[in-house]
C-alpha cells in the first residue's frame, strides 16, 4: 500500500485528490494539508511514501517546504503537482528534492501512474517541465556539472536504466550480467558524478539528456 499525502491549500482540489484516490486499491491517503507547513509536519507524523505538492501554497510555500523536508532529514517521494506553468519553477523544485512534476491538467489515470512510478523509485516530469529541465542555463547556482572523469559506455547504459527506476537486478537481468557486477557499476557512477543516490543520479541523468 502506498501512504500518499497532498498538500494544497484549496479545500476543493483536496478532497477530488482524496476521493479519486481513495478508488485505488494500493493507494492509501493519509492526510492532507493546507500549507506547507502543515506540511511538513503532516510527514513528520505520518511518514507518507508520497507527499503530492503544490507549489502555491501560504504560510510556506512549496518550495521552502521541499528545503525544510531536506533539512530535516525528510524524504518521502515528492511529486509537485502544480497549477503554475512557469518553466522556471522546474529546476528549482528538481534541485531541492522533488522527485516528479506534473501540472494538474494531467489525465487522472495517468497521475494514479505517476504516484506509482514516483513510489518505486523512477523519476517522472510532464513533457513540458522535462524540457524546462534540460534546456535550463547551466550556469545556475547549483547546477550539476558534467563529471571530471568520463562514464563508460556500459556505465552510461546502467545510468539509463537508473533513470527509468530499474532495480540492480532488472539491470542486470536487462544487461545479461551478474548483480554485483551491475552494483559495481552503480557505485562507479555514483562517484564519478559526485552524487551521493540513485534519485541525484536519474536528475543528472534527466538534466544532460543522458536517459
Amino acid at each position: 500500500m502506498i501512504r500518499v499525502l497532498i498538500a494544497d491549500d484549496h479545500p476543493v482540489v483536496r478532497q477530488g485528490l482524496r476521493t479519486f484516490l481513495a478508488l485505488q486499491d494500493d493507494l492509501d491517503v493519509v492526510g492532507e494539508a493546507a500549507d506547507g507547513e502543515e506540511a511538513v509536519e503532516l510527514t513528520r507524523s505520518l511518514d507518507p511514501d508520497v507527499l503530492l505538492l503544490d507549489l502555491k501554497m501560504p504560510v510556506l510555500d512549496g518550495h521552502g517546504t521541499l528545503l525544510r523536508l531536506r533539512e530535516l532529514g525528510l524524504s518521502p517521494r515528492v511529486l509537485v503537482l502544480t497549477s503554475v506553468g512557469d518553466r522556471q519553477d522546474v529546476t528549482p523544485a528538481i534541485r531541492a528534492g522533488a522527485t516528479g512534476f506534473l501540472y494538474k491538467d494531467v489525465d487522472p489515470a495517468a497521475l494514479v501512474q505517476a504516484i506509482r512510478a514516483v513510489s518505486g523509485g523512477q523519476v517522472l516530469l510532464a513533457a513540458e517541465a522535462a524540457e524546462a529541465m534540460l534546456t535550463a542555463p547551466a550556469s545556475v547556482p547549483g547546477s550539476p556539472t558534467p563529471p571530471m572523469t568520463p562514464l563508460t559506455e556500459r556505465e552510461r547504459e546502467v545510468l539509463a536504466l537508473i533513470a527509468s527506476g530499474r532495480s540492480n537486478r532488472e539491470i542486470a537481468r536487462e544487461l545479461t550480467v551478474a548483480e554485483k557486477t551491475v552494483k559495481t557499476h552503480v557505485s562507479n557512477v555514483l562517484m564519478k558524478l559526485g552524487v551521493q543516490d540513485r534519485t541525484q543520479a536519474a536528475l543528472y541523468a534527466v538534466r544532460h539528456g543522458l536517459a
